[in-house]
């Protein structure tokens, strides 16, 4: 852990509150399972950890993106005596050895990767991925109507799950979401016998006829709402604080930051915060965001810079805006949805890209 003194940014991350949201879900979920998304470091705050806090809470099925990722994590598992499966959301990459040696369950997206892995690895589990609807990964449509023509092509494969990808979840009132389960459940008539899953964090709160035997959350467990619109069911896990390094006394006619795109209309104070664009706190919060400082709501003024975001502080009691003081930039009462959406973005982007120079301090228990 670093030394705090040397970090100008600390991040909380509640691992507690990580558990607890995948607790959430699968409580939901009635009799189907409740696996895990940790792909891209868990989002950005560390696969590691969340994987043995995960697994300790009884999760045991995760997907990633990568080979690498697997690899990584399935050494982290041995290393504390832990066993789960992992699976690789981006397939076989020519590299079935390593899959095996490692004991990755590889997600098949495509009839090559089919013929490749019947042939090579026959009696290793695999994932196959039925494309509804997002046209990224996965058989498509032309690829099923093969399927159902030769269906030897599946004869004989050690099949782990049937998947597929929701395009819209997030948005209860679109009938994609309906058209893409009927294409799931026409597909998994190639495929009896074998388990299921369809739903996403947004997914899991459609209803139970998404459900089937397995659901796949990611951007929840981490705090972001699945649910856009209503009161997020999920609790933030991560608190960002930023630390003041200097507060000044402005007036008329000063401006504040690069291309002086901040002008100061009357006498007060400006901190300066020790967080920028290369920490991951987005530039398009430039002039937008906000933190708060003792309770007290405190506009970003100026642009974000590569190491510095600057604040206007003046409604904040002077004790309380000072150097060494840190001002909220994510957690609970800014949850990070509400930073995406000053930003332009959304939470996942912002998750995804929080830096290295912070002080990371991992909560692990209450």
């Amino acid at each position: 852990m670093k030394d705090p003194n040397s970090s100008a940014g600390i991040l909380t991350i509640d691992m507690v509150e990580l558990a607890r949201n995948w607790q959430r879900l699968k409580s939901s979920l009635n009799n189907a399972d409740c696996g895990a998304v940790i792909k891209a470091e868990a989002y950005g705050l560390g696969a590691g950890r969340a994987i043995i806090q995960l697994c300790q809470a009884g999760c045991k099925e995760f997907f990633v993106a990568l080979i690498d990722e697997g690899v990584y994590l399935r050494k982290v598992l041995s290393d504390v005596s832990l066993e789960a499966n992992i699976h690789i959301l981006g397939g076989p990459m020519f590299a079935g050895q390593a899959l095996e040696e490692h004991n990755l369950i590889p997600v098949l997206n495509s009839l090559e990767d089919l013929a490749l892995w019947k042939r090579k690895h026959p009696q290793a589990p695999a994932d196959i991925h039925v494309d509804t609807g997002m046209a990224r990964l996965g058989l498509s449509p032309s690829d099923v109507v093969i399927l159902q023509k030769e269906p030897q092509r599946i004869k004989g494969l050690n099949i782990a799950y049937v998947i597929s990808h929701l395009a819209c979840s997030e948005d209860s009132k679109t009938t994609m979401n309906a058209d893409q389960l009927k294409s799931f459940r026409q597909a998994l008539t190639l495929f009896p016998g074998c388990k299921a899953s369809l739903a996403n964090s947004s997914g899991i709160f459609l209803g139970d006829k998404y459900f089937f035997n397995l659901a796949r959350p990611g951007a929840a467990l981490y705090g972001i709402n699945p649910t856009p619109g209503k009161p997020n069911p999920m609790s933030q896990v991560i608190k960002l604080q930023g630390k003041i390094l200097q507060v000044r006394e402005v007036n008329v006619p000063q401006t504040v930051g690069y291309g002086a795109t901040h002008q100061i209309k009357e006498k007060g104070r400006i901190a300066t915060v020790g967080v920028g664009y290369a920490d991951g706190y987005p530039r398009s919060l430039s002039n937008k965001g906000f933190g708060f400082l003792g309770g007290v709501r405190v506009p970003i003024v100026g642009r974000v810079s590569m190491d510095l975001t600057t604040f206007d502080v003046s409604n904040v009691p002077k004790q309380l805006a000072h150097p060494g003081a840190l001002i909220d930039l994510i957690g609970p009462i800014i949850p990070v949805d509400d930073v995406a959406d000053a930003a332009g973005t959304i939470g996942y982007e912002i998750l995804t890209s929080l830096g290295h120079r912070y002080q990371r301090i991992y909560k692990t228990s209450n």
